[in-house]
């Protein structure tokens, strides 16, 4: 493996954190190690590029983090960074006065449209990590975070579950998921929700509340409704608030998990899938790749060009949807 091109490579978080970039960080560190490679952080994502926030990292530097949730290397947001030509400029010279060959971008959609733009504009050398909870970036079966999001979720609905037996209680559970219902989805199937409302699929007022009047669910009175932030139909409170409207008989209760979801210790398959991918993402920029997000796809590393990493998503097993309501009778 020739390596005498890259001789440092920076790895920057951006956007929002998800559990295990830590370990991705981790993975990136200690993958340039092995292969003689300095590895420099970026802290802040786009801001500490801009404003050359860098730090030249050694392996214990990583040491005793990939239990930790959240990013040693902080993260932020510069949407301007999208629109100035300047700072993507800016961004470019720091790298190269601090002689750094190649970037790991380790984050969601947004922040590969910014890595894009520099890989495109300036020819600079670029491989992003897929790191968010949502699990909606096109190009990997999974994306760092996305386990322990619903595990998190799982755990606390779960809880109230048990409340809502005791009460007999009708709660309406809201749970991240902007554009994509994948922690919805796979949470409802795993606490045996009643009734699932995802952005991707088209939904009444009028069909949950057929739903849960149907003669399968007439003895019931408790109940878990799962609904995705990114829901067409509203919050959980707006949606509880038009339920109890026609359905007077439940006692109506609303919890949004919101981030906590972001937060906690990665489980086992966010560790070992954020170590993957740092290691395949170090490996692929020695190898001369770029522009591309690396990710697993049936088991085997994959690599995506940024422009469809961003203008597409995973799309949703609709099967899972029919599974969660045939499971709820």
């Amino acid at each position: 493996m020739n390596n005498s091109k890259i001789n440092k490579i920076g790895v920057l978080t951006s956007g929002g954190d998800a559990p295990g970039m830590n370990a991705a960080i981790r993975s990136v560190v200690r993958s340039c190690i092995y292969n003689n490679v300095i590895p420099v952080g970026i802290h802040k994502g786009y801001k500490g590029l801009v404003r050359k926030d860098f730090e030249t990292m050694q392996s214990h530097s990583v040491s005793k983090i990939i239990q930790l949730g959240g990013t040693i290397l902080k993260s932020s947001r510069l949407p301007e960074f999208a629109t100035d030509k300047m700072l993507r400029k800016m961004a470019i010279d720091n790298l190269k006065e601090d002689m750094i060959d190649a970037l790991v971008v380790i984050g969601g959609d947004g922040s590969f449209r910014g890595a894009d733009l520099l890989s495109d504009e300036f020819g600079f050398p670029i491989v992003g990590i897929p790191g968010t909870i949502d699990n909606d970036i096109f190009g990997t079966d999974f994306t760092i975070g996305f386990d322990t999001a619903t595990n998190t979720a799982v755990e606390a609905i779960d809880k109230i579950r048990d409340t809502a037996d005791s009460h007999n209680h009708l709660f309406f559970v809201e749970v991240m998921g902007r554009d994509a219902g994948f922690i919805a989805t796979y949470t409802a199937i795993a606490t045996g929700a009643e009734a699932t409302v995802i952005p991707e699929v088209p939904a009444t007022i009028e069909s949950i509340c057929s739903y849960m009047q149907t003669e399968r669910r007439k003895d019931k009175t408790s109940g878990i409704v799962i609904v995705s932030e990114g829901s067409q139909l509203g919050s959980a409170q707006e949606i509880a608030e038009k339920v109890k409207e026609r359905l007077p008989e439940y006692k109506t209760r609303v919890t949004t998990l919101g981030h906590i979801q972001r937060g906690g210790s990665p489980s086992t398959r966010d560790r070992v899938l954020a170590s993957m991918l740092g290691n395949y993402a170090v490996n692929a920029l020695i190898e001369g790749k770029s522009g591309v997000m690396v990710g697993i796809t049936g088991g085997k590393v994959s690599y995506t060009p940024f422009k469809e990493a961003c203008s597409k998503h995973n799309p949703i097993d609709l099967d899972m949807l029919t599974i969660a309501k045939i499971l709820s009778i």
